[in-house]
């Protein structure tokens, strides 16, 4: 029997690390944001990158630079649904979609989830992949 997590809050540092204007310290983010930007997190991180966790991340950097096309976007969103659930516990009911522009040279990535152990409303959230040298 599986055993549920519940938990009343998230929290972690900004990887910005701009201190607070008034108290000086570094700013932390919240529940939503939190979860949010730790999913952006994994999707952007190449599996290697952290040294003493070397499989965390997604090989999404790799396919970036493949043709942009229909193909692509499903390794693409495959890799990042793998990712997001394999190390992002705080997430369920994930659904992830990514829509090629070849106009552009990029994808266009939306993951919706749910937060577990709170009563948030569907997440929901949009952000595009390009290529970079």
């Amino acid at each position: 029997m599986a055993i549920q997590r519940i938990s009343r809050s998230f929290k972690d540092i900004s990887l910005s690390f701009v201190p607070h204007p008034v108290t000086k310290d570094l700013q932390i983010l919240k529940n939503e944001s939190a979860i949010r930007r730790s999913v952006r997190n994994l999707v952007e991180t190449i599996t290697t990158e952290r040294f003493f966790n070397s499989l965390l991340g997604s090989e999404v950097r790799s396919s970036l630079f493949d043709f942009v096309d229909f193909g692509t976007a499903s390794v693409i969103q495959d890799q990042i649904e793998v990712a997001i659930t394999n190390f992002e516990d705080r997430v369920d009911n994930l659904k992830v979609e990514v829509i090629p522009r070849p106009d552009d040279n990029s994808f266009q990535v939306s993951v919706i989830y749910d937060i577990v152990g709170q009563d948030f409303p569907t997440q929901d959230f949009s952000f595009l992949l390009e290529a970079t040298r």
